[in-house]
C-alpha cells in the first residue's frame, strides 16, 4: 500500500512518525523527571528549574539549527535530532546514586538540543513537500504536523506516568531509549538524502533573517508563547495544587488532557479560520485571534481578584483559552511555513523556533519567580501584557489586497 503512494506523500509520513516517536518520548520524559524528583521532595519551583538548560538549548539550537538543516540536509538534521534524544535518556539510566541535579539538567539540554533540531527538520520539510501554489494544502499539513505533535505530547504524560508505575523510572527510560533507537535506524534507511539542502551552501552571518515578514512574526510568537508560559508552566499546577488541593496525578491528569485537547483544536484550525472557504490566513486574520486571545488572561485575572467562583472561572477561562492558543498557534506555524523563502527554508524557520523558544524561556523564568514573589494573578496580568505586545506587533504582518 505504501508502494502505491507519491514520493511525496511516503517522505511526509515518514517525517511525521520520525516527530511522533520524538515527541512522545519528550512528553514522557517531562513527566517522568516531574514525578520521579516529586517523590523525591523536590519543590515544584526547583522541578521547574530542572528545564531551565532545556529551554536555553531550544534557543540556541533553533539558532543554528536553521544554518545546518541548509547546509546539510534536513534528514541529517532530523537524525541527529533522534539520536541525541536516545543518548540524552540513556544519561538518566545511571544508578540512582548518579541522578543528581546537575546530571539531569545536562541531560535536559541534551533533550533540548533533540527536540528543537527535530521540530526545526519537521516543519521545515513541509515547505519542500508540497507543490508551489498549493497554500490550502500547506495550511492543512502543517496544522496536522502541529496539532499532532501537541496531543501526542500530552499523550506522552501519560505514557510516562504508566511506564513509571509499570517498570520503575530506570525501566521506562530504558523502553524509550530502545524504542526511539529502532525508530532512528529506520530514520537513516528511508529518508531522503538531500531534503531541505540549500543550493548555496549559507554562511553562518545568514542565521538571522532579512525578511521583515519573519522577523515579525518572530517577535509576535516570542511574545505569544511567553504569555502562555509565564502563567502555564509553575504557577497553574503549583496554584491548582496548593488552593484547590488537587494531588499531583489529578494535576498532572488535567494538563495532559488540556494538552491533548489543545492539539486536537490546532489540527483543525483551518476549519475555524476559514480555509474551506478558499480565504488562506494573512496578518490580518493573526491580529483577530491574538486580540480575541489577549482578554481571557485578564478577564480571569479579574474572577480571581472579585473571587468569583474562582475553581470555575479559572478552569472555565482555561479553556477557552487552550482554544484561542491553538488556533493563534497553528496561524503563526502556516505564515512561517508560507513566509519563508523555498532555498534554505530551515533558516527562516529556524530563526523563528529560536524567538518561540525564548519566549518559553522567559516564561517558564517569570512563571516561577512572579508565581512566588506575587501569586497567579500577576502572572495573568504579565500574560495580558505580552498577548497585547503580541496583537500590536501582528498589525506590521503582511496582509493581501
Amino acid at each position: 500500500m505504501l508502494a502505491q503512494l507519491s514520493p511525496a506523500i511516503r517522505q511526509y509520513l515518514l517525517i511525521t512518525g520520525n516527530y511522533w516517536a520524538f515527541t512522545l518520548t519528550d512528553g514522557a520524559l517531562r513527566m517522568l523527571v516531574v514525578l520521579h524528583f516529586h517523590q523525591l521532595g523536590y519543590s515544584p519551583l526547583a522541578i521547574a528549574l530542572l528545564f531551565l538548560f532545556y529551554e536555553i538549548f531550544g534557543v540556541i539550537t533553533n539558532l543554528v539549527g536553521g544554518w545546518l538543516g541548509a547546509r546539510l540536509g534536513l534528514n541529517r538534521t532530523m537524525n541527529i535530532g533522534l539520536l541525541l534524544q536516545v543518548v540524552a535518556l540513556s544519561m538518566l539510566l545511571v544508578p540512582a546514586a548518579m541522578l543528581t541535579v546537575p546530571w539531569v539538567m545536562a541531560a535536559q539540554a541534551l533533550s533540548g538540543v533533540a527536540k528543537d533540531l527535530n521540530k526545526m527538520s519537521a516543519k521545515s520539510s513541509i515547505k519542500l513537500l508540497v507543490p508551489d501554489g498549493q497554500s490550502g494544502a500547506l495550511y492543512k499539513w502543517v496544522a496536522l504536523l502541529t496539532g499532532s505533535k501537541n496531543a501526542l505530547k500530552g499523550a506522552g504524560f501519560f505514557l510516562g506516568g504508566a511506564l513509571l508505575m509499570a517498570l520503575g523510572f530506570a525501566g521506562a527510560v530504558g523502553s524509550m531509549a530502545l524504542a526511539l533507537l529502532f525508530v532512528w535506524i529506520a530514520s537513516l534507511i528511508f529518508l531522503r538524502k538531500d531534503l531541505g539542502r540549500a543550493k548555496s551552501k549559507p554562511k553562518f552571518s545568514e542565521i538571522f533573517s532579512k525578511s521583515t515578514a519573519v522577523n515579525v512574526l518572530s517577535a509576535a510568537r516570542l511574545f505569544l508563547f511567553g504569555a502562555r508560559d509565564v502563567w502555564f508552566v509553575v504557577a497553574l499546577p503549583v496554584f491548582l495544587a496548593s488552593q484547590f488541593d488537587w494531588d499531583h496525578w489529578k494535576v498532572g491528569g488535567f494538563l495532559a488532557l488540556w494538552v491533548i485537547g489543545y492539539g486536537a483544536v490546532q489540527s483543525v484550525a483551518p476549519r475555524i479560520t476559514g480555509r474551506n472557504t478558499g480565504t488562506m490566513p494573512d496578518g490580518r486574520t493573526a491580529f483577530g485571534w491574538a486580540l480575541g486571545l489577549t482578554l481571557v488572561p485578564a478577564l480571569i485575572a479579574l474572577a480571581l481578584l472579585g473571587d468569583v467562583a474562582p475553581q470555575w472561572s479559572l478552569l472555565g477561562g482555561l479553556m477557552v483559552f487552550g482554544v484561542l492558543f491553538a488556533v493563534n498557534s497553528s496561524l503563526h506555524s502556516y505564515l512561517i511555513v508560507s513566509y519563508a523563502k523555498e532555498d534554505g527554508v530551515s533558516l527562516d524557520v529556524g530563526f523563528y523556533y529560536m524567538a518561540n523558544a525564548m519566549g518559553r524561556l522567559v516564561g517558564t523564568v517569570l512563571s516561577g519567580w512572579v508565581y512566588q514573589v506575587a501569586g497567579l494573578v500577576a502572572c495573568l496580568w504579565i500574560s495580558f501584557a505580552f498577548l497585547a505586545l503580541a496583537t500590536v506587533i501582528a498589525l506590521a504582518l503582511p496582509r493581501r489586497d
